[in-house]
């Protein structure tokens, strides 16, 4: 990287280890409650799990082939360094806060206890627990030089027991016992005791029953460290001549459970003899991060830490009802009065589901057109899909079985679609779809179209932000309708006047926005961009952003992930600014707005500012012409960037500062609450 580059440029990989980082702050937040603080840690854990799956391991394969890139603009060698660097720091931090929230818990009456803290009374209970409920999921694996060493799975948890008698220290044993997951709860609740209550993990189970466990063996002392691996992840999909691509994204799942080991976290009281052992039997390379850790591991299960006291979690949200469509006997007719929007997870996402239950069963409608990215597990929406198909209706599901982590659901949901006669494309080859599309078509020609930031998926909408127009306005329903188009017969050379599309015309057309924005501005005209995205990554588009803000456009950004910027360059002005929010809910909505020297252009858009969704996915951009509903998006930012809660300053230097003002406490999602209640209390309905 040249030294200018350094200055105006942030490492994507780290700059994700700075937006990790302000997920670990709310963990350590005294106003967040003390369970949410608990699943913030799980959070946190969770992303770097993947991050290792995915980025280490781009980054680990490119060093081991001595490769370089443009895109990372340093060598690989030099960014796992600082991976390592900085994961070690985060995890030491992280064991701190784990510690400081059990001693807070012990203030409300709960515990979290190991083997050595239990009564006579705990004693029997787990036992009792283990007898009839988990001895049988544990089977120890016995290690033998002459033996092949088992494979440890990604993203599972490892006691490493040494074996040992009483009488005799010298002779001993390796075994590895593989945690129980998906059927058996991380934590088990002991019987409350005098108002106190009582949670102890399933590890210290394991290690309570270890005489047990072994009872058929020699041995009497039993010396347990809890390990785990993070493998290599990133899919390979070869091309196999008369193999399906379903077929392929299914074999790479399978592999993906033993790829490269990556990271090796283990309990920092082990013996140096055992955790040699480890590393060398799994063979793992010198260029692999190493951290030292407490007690337990997988941190991510505590996103599921059980609700205790409800005092210790978020009041739960109840999504509220755009009155629009729950005043009108149809929600097709609704949209082709006005164009519509629902702002998830404020607004119930049933009412999508709604629109497609009644298009799968209303006579006029001749056909129904959708992207789908990431499933649920029980997908309401694929459900609706298949009603609609069984009763005529003819339906085409654009499904990407290469959406990471989601491919298992996606695989399984497409299989019950086409059964039930929904036509499936899986995508397009060299190109993810990544656009959020709805086409309903009507027999009498009029179409209904619903755009969306984020995966028609009821999960999803109902942790992440995110925002769908419902248009039947020809001039956008016409060009969604190429986009499926495009989908069918890709690589052709399409022009779109009013949606933004990639990878044809989104860069450009972006470009363009920002150019006169800079022109307006050099002409003393009100020159601004106020946006909300979530990754900012693609050093040309920075550099262009760079050009605007030093020529005086007013850039303010609210970037919840990566951000490659660097706000505090002195040539910028102090024009360009950038918040990042983590709160109850993941903000995920992408909206643009370009101030268009008064006569402001809106935009949301399913595509973030990154390389690969500019250049090499299908992504969509529409624009929004309602000005009720332009209202609402500037509200969203505006709320966002006035946050002083839970915003914090992202600048480039990692830092996380909060963004402090002498205003009112003023918390962007909260305060929307009270907003879209007030709307839609005080929502006339259409005539």
């Amino acid at each position: 990287m040249k030294e200018d580059d350094k200055s105006k440029f942030l490492n994507r990989e780290i700059s994700w280890l700075h937006f990790n980082n302000r997920v670990l702050q709310e963990s350590a937040n005294p106003q967040v409650p003390l369970i949410e603080r608990l699943r913030f840690l799980g959070i946190f854990s969770n992303n770097l799990d993947e991050f290792f799956r995915v980025r280490v391991a781009t980054l680990q394969r490119m060093a081991e082939m001595n490769m370089k890139s443009v895109s990372f603009r340093e060598k690989p060698e030099t960014i796992l360094k600082k991976i390592s660097k900085i994961t070690a720091s985060t995890q030491t931090e992280m064991e701190g806060i784990y510690h400081g929230i059990v001693e807070e818990l012990k203030k409300e009456r709960i515990f979290l206890v190991n083997e050595q803290e239990l009564n006579e009374t705990q004693t029997a209970f787990v036992k009792d627990y283990y007898d009839k409920q988990l001895e049988d999921a544990i089977t120890p694996i016995m290690l033998s030089g002459d033996r092949t060493f088992p494979e440890m799975r990604d993203a599972k948890i490892y006691l490493f027991v040494r074996l040992k008698r009483n009488t005799n220290h010298s002779e001993k044993k390796y075994a590895l016992i593989e945690i129980p997951g998906a059927e058996y709860s991380r934590f088990l609740e002991l019987p409350e005791s005098n108002g106190n209550k009582y949670i102890m993990m399933i590890d210290d189970v394991i290690r309570l029953c270890m005489p047990q466990l072994f009872q058929s063996l020699p041995y009497d002392v039993f010396e347990t460290y809890t390990v785990k691996i993070t493998r290599d992840s990133e899919m390979e999909i070869e091309s196999e001549l008369g193999e399906g691509i379903m077929e392929k994204v299914a074999k790479g799942i399978k592999s993906r459970r033993f790829g490269l080991p990556l990271r090796f976290v283990y309990d920092q009281l082990m013996p140096d003899e055992m955790r040699k052992y480890l590393l060398k039997k799994i063979d793992f390379k010198k260029t692999g991060t190493i951290i030292p850790g407490g007690r337990y591991h997988n941190f991510k299960d505590f996103i599921n830490f059980p609700v205790l006291r409800d005092n210790l979690v978020y009041a739960k949200t109840e999504p509220i009802e755009n009155q629009l469509i729950r005043q009108s006997t149809s929600v097709l007719k609704s949209i082709e009065k006005q164009d519509l929007f629902l702002h998830y997870p404020y607004y119930s996402f049933s009412q999508y589901v709604q629109l497609l239950r009644e298009a799968a069963i209303d006579p006029d409608v001749k056909s129904i057109k959708i992207t789908l990215y990431r499933m649920a597990h029980r997908s309401k929406v694929a459900r609706a899909l298949i009603f609609a198909a069984r009763n005529g209706k003819q339906v085409t599901a654009v499904v990407e079985l290469r959406a990471r982590f989601d491919e298992e659901h996606n695989i399984l949901w497409s299989r019950q679609m086409e059964e039930a006669g929904v036509k499936i494309v899986f995508g397009v080859e060299g190109l993810k779809i990544h656009s959020k599309l709805t086409l309903i078509s009507l027999k009498n020609g009029k179409k209904v179209a619903a755009v969306s930031t984020g995966n028609f998926h009821e999960g999803n909408a109902a942790v992440y932000t995110d925002f769908t127009l419902l248009t039947a306005k020809s001039s956008i329903t016409g060009e969604v309708e190429r986009v499926f188009e495009f989908i069918g017969q890709p690589f052709q050379n399409q022009h779109f006047s009013h949606l933004l599309v990639s990878p044809q015309e989104m860069r450009k057309k972006l470009t363009q926005l920002v150019n006169n924005e800079i022109a307006n501005a050099k002409k003393g005209l009100p020159a601004y961009i106020h946006c909300k995205i979530n990754h900012v990554t693609d050093y040309k588009f920075i550099d262009k952003l760079y050009d605007a803000a030093a020529a005086g456009v007013e850039i303010k950004m609210v970037i919840r992930g990566m951000c490659s910027m660097v706000s505090s360059q002195p040539k910028l002005k102090g024009n360009l600014q950038v918040v990042g929010i983590v709160d109850k809910f993941l903000e995920h909505s992408r909206i643009l707005i370009f101030c268009n020297n008064g006569l402001e252009k809106y935009y949301i858009c399913s595509a973030d500012w990154m390389t690969r969704n500019l250049d090499q996915r299908i992504e969509v951009s529409v624009p929004v012409y309602d000005k009720e509903i332009q209202q609402e998006l500037k509200t969203i930012v505006e709320y966002a960037l006035k946050d002083n809660v839970k915003a914090r300053i992202v600048d480039g230097k990692g830092d996380n500062i909060l963004n402090e003002n002498d205003e009112a406490p003023f918390r962007s999602q909260q305060e929307l609450i009270k907003h879209y209640r007030n709307l839609e209390e005080n929502r006339k309905p259409v005539e």
